[in-house]
């Protein structure tokens, strides 16, 4: 079942307002794999444009099967042998024109069989030789970025457009699964935003049944899908599998991670950032502090997909093995409510950007931890800045049936009195619940999930 094309309207625009210019143009697209570059590139397609969708063929296969796709735009152009990139590209832009785009799809394939692609490339940008409009896109992030972002790289610098396609936001998950917004969390803390895993899930008849064979099922489509992810960034995957893990396990701080990897700190610098550069993990620093000021910071799996993978899936792989999905699916149900807990509180500081509380713009919420004014350790949930530099937003973030408003209220109460870095801002306190309260409480300002997938529209995750 194939889902409805939504969102991507940025996307789309830059891309069409750069084929529409006065020059032509070169542009890149890279991002995770099943985000839905290939289906944006396959929508903004026109009838003039070629399209070409690479494999891992040899290098004399892949220009044999390219000529055969522009020989749909252009009669006979798969008639003559081109016996290298650069004559099927000079071929190409003899006879076309800049109303024409050749769309390249899972680029790093071609680069693989043909080293020499970028430089071909580059020449003929850099010689003026371009008559066509050219895109190119693919999933290993590491090799796009090497290609077209790297200061050595041949095409460094020479590209019009570089788009990086992110999993899509909460908002477009209900859309498409056509959940209300408490199933819309629940699905978004294990499918993430990455629109093919909606896809294959929305072909089950339960949320159960779909986490059971997609996933739990050792035959599941999805049962490995952290490895095949980082089989695309790099070429051996066993580090990153192993932070990944230590991380997802709970261990946060940098000297934990260390001790669990048996690695001294310092080696775990660049596998780290890499990590951080791919969006699989990220780097977490209490509110007002910096990288440079600050040894305090904390590492967390930045995506929900990995964080329901790694807690409950990589713990379980020898129980799977022997067919146990049912047994390991209960247990794992037990702790189902926390982890979901954990995805709403990072919704809920993505939403201070949209959500104009007490008819302030704020920007985006960020944790705190450390010792209050009373010499006491205490977490914050939200603290975020307001634009005018004169309000802090100061929230709780609460995962339950029923909460005790009274219990939220006076605990905000304390945080705020009690918060060190205030800088004489005028406080307004807020509330994150899974359902309106019953009972009355002078906190006026209580989000739900309703509000959070109305207005979570951004399109990034």
């Amino acid at each position: 079942m194939r889902l409805e094309f939504i969102n991507r309207e940025k996307e789309i625009k830059r891309i069409n307002n750069a084929l529409s210019g006065q020059d032509v143009s070169f542009i890149v697209i890279y991002g995770r794999r099943r985000c839905g570059k290939s289906r944006l590139l396959q929508h903004v397609c026109r009838k003039q444009d070629v399209y070409f969708l690479a494999d891992q063929n040899a290098k004399n296969l892949q220009i044999i099967n390219l000529s055969h796709e522009i020989a749909r735009r252009m009669n006979g152009f798969d008639q003559v042998i081109y016996p290298s990139w650069e004559s099927i590209f000079n071929t190409l832009n003899d006879r076309g024109n800049q109303e024409m785009c050749l769309i390249l799809d899972e680029f790093p394939y071609l680069v693989q069989s043909s080293p020499e692609l970028p430089s071909v490339i580059q020449r003929q940008i850099d010689m003026q030789k371009m008559n066509i409009h050219l895109i190119i896109c693919g999933s290993s992030q590491r090799m796009m970025q090497g290609i077209v972002m790297d200061s050595t790289a041949p095409l460094y610098g020479r590209a019009d457009e570089i788009l990086k396609i992110q999993p899509m936001n909460i908002h477009w998950l209900a859309q498409s699964l056509d959940v209300n917004p408490l199933k819309a969390i629940e699905n978004y803390s294990v499918w993430g935003g990455v629109p093919r895993y909606w896809e294959l899930a929305k072909k089950y008849s339960s949320f159960e049944d779909a986490q059971k064979e997609l996933i739990y099922d050792k035959n599941g489509i999805l049962h490995n899908e952290p490895i095949t992810l980082l089989l695309d960034n790099m070429r051996t995957t066993t580090q990153a599998h192993s932070l990944l893990a230590v991380i997802g396990n709970g261990n946060q701080r940098l000297a934990n991670i260390s001790r669990q990897m048996g690695t001294p700190a310092n080696n775990l610098a660049r596998p780290l950032s890499n990590l951080i550069d791919l969006d699989y993990i990220k780097r977490e620093l209490p509110y007002g502090e910096s990288i440079r000021s600050t040894k305090r910071s904390l590492y967390k799996l930045a995506d929900p997909f990995l964080m329901f993978w790694y807690k409950f899936i990589f713990p379980n792989q020898s129980l799977l093995e022997l067919d146990m999905v049912d047994d390991v699916y209960e247990n794992c149900q037990i702790l189902f409510s926390e982890h979901v807990a954990g995805i709403w509180e990072e919704l809920a500081r993505k939403s201070t950007i949209d959500l104009k509380i007490d008819n302030i713009k704020w920007k985006p919420g960020i944790r705190w931890w450390g010792t209050g004014i009373d010499g006491k350790q205490m977490e914050i949930d939200i603290i975020a800045e307001a634009f005018d530099q004169k309000h802090l937003l100061i929230g709780e973030v609460k995962w339950e049936t029923n909460s005790d408003v009274n219990r939220i209220g006076n605990r905000l109460k304390y945080v705020s009195q009690n918060f060190p870095n205030k800088k004489n801002k005028e406080i307004v306190l807020a509330c994150w619940l899974k359902s309106k309260p019953k009972s009355k409480s002078w906190i006026k300002n209580m989000i739900t999930p309703e509000q959070i997938v109305k207005t979570l529209r951004i399109s990034t995750a």
